[in-house]
């Protein structure tokens, strides 16, 4: 029996929630809270990705400046070799200062075209996280606006309530109320009063039989 029960309470709170997120589905203010997330989670990751491009372009600096360091080495035990006639250690720093040359024009190319993608990348981001910011103001003015009509709602209901749901009471029937109230209880007043008089009558007359 429990295991029924809960399989049919299960299947009414899926059919439920389901049925809230089809709801909020046409809600605009729920969908742009919803695209609102989703922008920031994007801005998050390529901000992340544009991170890691600085760090990339740091990394290929730090190997030209190696490759610099090393052609320059190069260079200056290739003029060594020569000045005493070492063919051998000639041959070998030659084919080393063209390689190191060779790498550190690869690498100036790397880092003019890393700096250039890295600055046009910034740009974009910028411009990603205006948009989103955009988007959260565009999020607070709309929820201005649906706050404003909720209480312009509940306001409308409560002074003509026959203009909506008759949640509460309106002031006209709470005038009425009060209106209806004194005049009871001047009429309870009155009645009072007369009964007293009639009383007083009552017992003055009681009195004169009572001398005679």
């Amino acid at each position: 029996m429990n295991t029924l029960w809960n399989r049919i309470k299960y299947t009414v709170q899926a059919d439920l929630h389901s049925m809230l997120d089809k709801k909020e589905s046409k809600n605009p203010i729920a969908m742009l809270n919803q695209y609102v997330k989703e922008a920031e989670k994007q801005t998050e990751s390529v901000g992340k990705l544009l991170e890691r491009q600085g760090k990339l372009k740091v990394a290929l600096e730090k190997e030209y400046a190696e490759a610099k360091t090393m052609l320059d080495k190069r260079r200056n035990q290739l003029a060594l070799a020569e000045s005493i006639g070492e063919e051998d250690l000639v041959a070998f720093a030659q084919d080393e200062v063209q390689a190191y040359e060779t790498r550190a024009a690869e690498l100036t190319n790397s880092i003019t075209d890393s700096a250039k993608e890295l600055v046009a990348l910034e740009r974009k981001f910028e411009e990603m996280k205006h948009k989103v910011k955009d988007m959260k103001v565009r999020q607070l003015q709309l929820m201005g606006k649906e706050n404003v009509t909720r209480a312009h709602r509940r306001m409308d209901q409560f002074i003509s309530p026959e203009n909506g749901d008759k949640q509460v009471s309106s002031v006209e029937e709470m005038n009425s109320y009060i209106e209806n109230l004194g005049g009871k209880i001047n009429h309870e007043f009155e009645s009072s009063s007369m009964e007293r008089r009639l009383e007083l009558l009552e017992k003055n007359a009681t009195t004169k039989a009572e001398i005679v």
